[in-house]
């Protein structure tokens, strides 16, 4: 199959010729339809996150169940799936707790693998390393079957890939990690495509008002598109005085940081009222601290809380918002702003790093 493959850090990826393996017991082979363009790929790219090398990127994917191994019972070949990134074990504490995106399992996993570590991909004798556990920036993915999440077949599949990452993780952090209450104030740092999901998400739990920030006006402006009441260029104005100035000097009750950078991580947390609630959704680079007053902790009642992949629970929540979309309750046609094929990933990568509005979407086989 073709994939693009990442050599090394900050160079190019290359369209090459890949073997990928059949899937083993537990495993499943997608064709995929559809892979979003996403900041975590970016960082490792740009040397951000440590990687191993040479790597397929790609971890927000859908596609068309091909084959499955033995055991794999959650879904069939011929099915429509969005593939989680985060496949869970079913049977840890954090499993049985309804917690599954804190799988203990996934944890012990090295990186570059499946659950047993190991690739599916390779060039000649060569392995050739997978990203978040299924390497989607190819025509074909192995993936763990815990990775498939079925999904009802009149929604447009290769759309709906960003549901296998921004849009998760973005409402699921407004939803779900901060459950946010109706009528409340929220403020989003980070208009990207997680951001304007994160924006979604407190539009559907009902907030009063949603302030977005961002640098960009017109990254802005679409946010408003998503349900941003006001918004803020914090190139000119100080987002924190602005969310005391729009709520009596209390502050919102609560602020959904999506870049993961000291600077927005701090601002979160002082934008957020006493007994507010700030959520990290931005993943930061390694090594990126933020600090905060150690007396305020106890003094405000702040609570800080991170919040991963949106704390989803896979195989209730991925369908369920198809199903908000399908009903006209959830953007997503509106997020991908334009489609590329294979062969144009590095443009594609090029036009997130210059801060495009939206969402990229790669289509290995040029379908939409």
């Amino acid at each position: 199959m073709r994939a693009a493959v990442l050599r090394e850090v900050g160079k190019r990826m290359q369209i090459e010729d890949v073997t990928i393996a059949d899937p083993k017991p537990g495993e499943a082979l997608v064709r995929i339809a559809g892979t979003g363009v996403c900041h975590s790929d970016y960082h490792v790219i740009k040397g951000e996150w440590a990687s191993p090398m040479p790597i397929v990127l790609g971890h927000e994917a859908s596609g068309v169940v091909e084959a499955i191994g033995a055991g794999v019972t959650q879904a069939k070949p011929g099915d429509h799936v969005v593939l989680s990134f985060s496949p869970n074990c079913g049977q840890c504490a954090y499993c049985v707790a309804g917690r599954p995106h804190l799988c203990s399992a996934y944890l012990k996993i090295p990186p570059g693998g499946l659950l047993d570590g190991t690739s599916r991909l390779s060039v000649g004798d060569e392995t050739i390393y997978m990203f978040g556990k299924m390497a989607s920036f190819a025509e074909y993915s192995v993936v763990a079957g815990a990775s498939l999440i079925p999904i009802r077949k009149d929604a447009p599949l290769a759309k709906a890939a960003l549901i296998g990452c921004a849009v998760m993780t973005g409402v699921g952090a407004a939803l779900n990690t901060a459950k946010i209450e109706a009528g409340s104030t929220v403020m989003v740092i980070g208009c990207g495509g997680v951001g304007l999901n994160c924006i979604q998400g407190a539009c559907l739990a009902s907030a009063a008002r949603i302030i977005a920030v961002d640098v960009a006006d017109d990254k802005l402006e679409f946010a408003r598109l998503f349900g941003a009441t006001d918004v803020v260029n914090s190139r000119r104005d100080d987002p924190v005085e602005v969310a005391r100035a729009l709520t009596d000097g209390y502050g919102v009750d609560y602020a959904l940081e999506a870049i993961g950078l000291q600077l927005t991580i701090e601002q979160s947390y002082h934008a957020i009222r006493r007994g507010g609630t700030a959520v990290i959704v931005g993943m930061a680079p390694d090594g990126v601290k933020a600090t905060i007053p150690a007396r305020a902790i106890a003094g405000s009642e702040k609570t800080l809380k991170g919040c991963f992949y949106g704390s989803t629970r896979p195989l209730i929540d991925m369908p369920r918002l198809i199903d908000f979309y399908m009903d006209g309750r959830l953007l997503l046609d509106e997020l991908v702003t334009r489609t590329y094929p294979l062969e144009e990933i590095n443009e594609a990568f090029n036009d997130l790093g210059e801060g495009g509005v939206g969402r990229g979407l790669l289509l290995p086989h040029g379908e939409l």
